[in-house]
């Protein structure tokens, strides 16, 4: 019982990033940088895309860094799931 609340923990916590992920680069595109919710969105974010910004070379006008994000976080959940699918 407690395990499976775990692994229901973890997908939560995860996908509520990804999520926050997606919304932060499609209101990217649509509202103005200084609107209020696109600050609200940067400073949840912008903690975890800021490391992967500094590790990454630029590239033109497009930043990677969200899918990158995404994809570590991907990563880290099915790391954490199976690690506890083990003991």
């Amino acid at each position: 019982m407690a395990v499976s609340f775990i692994i229901y923990l973890i997908t939560l916590i995860t996908n509520l990033i990804i999520w926050l992920v997606i919304l932060y680069v499609i209101l990217g595109f649509i509202l103005n940088p200084f609107h209020p919710v696109m600050e609200f969105f940067r400073r949840l974010v912008s903690p975890l895309l800021d490391p992967i910004r500094r590790i990454m070379p630029p590239t033109g006008m497009l930043d990677f860094s969200p899918l990158v994000l995404i994809l570590l976080v991907q990563l880290l959940r099915i790391i954490l799931i199976g690690a506890i699918g083990v003991f």
